[in-house]
């Protein structure tokens, strides 16, 4: 299995970065944090790579009822999307929920999980 599902997508990258946080939202995921990763490798360690972006979206109902499964669960939050350059084109990836909760062990859990990999998966092929 596994542990991300990914598309190459049309646009800038800024464009795609907006088509994606759009398809989340239609999904009910809010993105909470925006990590430039290339930026701060950039300026951390004086890197170049391609632009890369990681949305870090929140869909708070299943959140919640993953929450009332697993209160460690905040430890998995929130689901990582990512934006990237790659060979000219930009790719959107974004992580496998039932693939990072198999670890865990609990079938209730994996039952939420199924549930967000289809919002994710949904919000990954509209673009």
């Amino acid at each position: 299995m596994s542990y991300y599902y990914n598309k190459t997508v049309s646009g800038t990258f800024d464009e795609v970065v907006e088509k994606v946080t759009a398809a989340l939202k239609e999904e009910g995921f809010g993105v909470l944090t925006e990590i430039d990763f290339s930026g701060t490798l950039k300026k951390k360690l004086d890197v170049d790579i391609p632009k890369y972006r990681i949305l870090g979206a929140c869909n708070p109902n299943f959140a919640y009822m993953a929450y009332q499964q697993e209160n460690k669960i905040g430890v998995m939050l929130p689901c990582n999307v990512i934006v990237q350059e790659v060979d000219g084109n930009v790719e959107v990836a974004a992580v496998d929920p039932v693939a990072s909760m198999q670890g865990i062990g609990n079938k209730e859990l994996e039952k939420v999980a199924s549930e967000v990999r289809g919002k994710l998966q949904t919000a990954i092929n509209a673009l």
